[in-house]
């Protein structure tokens, strides 16, 4: 008799780094969730045409990560669809960059809420379960400038290191529940949104990747498996750099 799929949620699933966490997932066979903003159907209508090989496996649900009350929804729904969630994946991230000098009040605040207020907002709805059926993988994305900082990015570098230091602390709560939690740092990858980065800037950027090339959102996907992977329970608390020697350390 075939096992049940396990359900995983990614959050920020629309996009250069979430969808292809997404697609991977769903090889792996995962029943995968990708929840995101519901604000612009013309994005969703093409990731829906991006992962219909996939039929089921993938499957759309609106989420407003810095609302409480809406996450309790997509957990709740989800649950009831597709039944508890075994895998969640929190990508969901913005930046609003600007030197701490020019640095607005709500770019602070709408930063910290999307990258790091949404973690707890996901982790706190799904750990319960996840300890009751002894198990569980929580996996935050959080960057390389969380690691190394980045200058107009007080914002971004402050909640993507928040993210590692929340990461250690459930994972120390649950580690002996069967529930692991793990950071992926990646660097500089072929998203959308690196790629509008003018030429000359990119240029700068790869002068300092010793592997001399950005990285693949494929690439960032296939550690996210590894680390949602059933046989992956010896590893917990740690954070996972895929920067191409970017930054390199201990």
């Amino acid at each position: 008799m075939a096992s049940v799929p396990r359900v995983a949620i990614v959050t920020g699933g629309i996009g250069g780094l979430g969808s292809a966490m997404c697609i991977r997932l769903a090889q792996a066979g995962r029943r995968v969730i990708a929840a995101d903003l519901a604000s612009r159907e013309d994005r969703i209508a093409d990731f829906r045409k991006d992962v219909a090989e996939f039929g089921d496996s993938i499957s759309f649900e609106p989420v407003d990560v810095t609302d409480p009350g809406s996450c309790d929804s997509l957990v709740q729904r989800v649950t009831e669809i597709h039944g508890p969630i075994d895998i969640l994946v929190n990508a969901a991230g913005i930046t609003r960059d600007a030197s701490l000098r020019k640095m607005t009040a709500s770019q602070w605040t709408d930063v910290l809420r999307v990258n790091l207020d949404s973690v707890f907002n996901l982790s706190k709805r799904v750990i319960d379960g996840m300890t009751e059926r002894r198990f569980g993988r929580i996996v935050n994305i959080s960057s390389v400038n969380g690691q190394t900082g980045q200058f107009g990015q007080t914002n971004y570098s402050a909640a993507k290191a928040g993210m590692h230091g929340f990461t250690m602390a459930l994972a120390r709560e649950v580690a002996s529940k069967g529930v692991t939690v793990n950071s992926v740092s990646p660097g500089y990858c072929e998203t959308a949104l690196v790629m509008q980065v003018p030429a000359e800037v990119r240029e700068k950027i790869l002068a300092n990747v010793p592997v001399g090339r950005l990285g693949k959102p494929s690439e960032i996907a296939r550690t996210v498996e590894f680390l949602t992977h059933d046989d992956a329970g010896f590893i917990t608390g740690a954070n996972i750099p895929v920067n191409g020697g970017l930054f390199i350390s201990f």
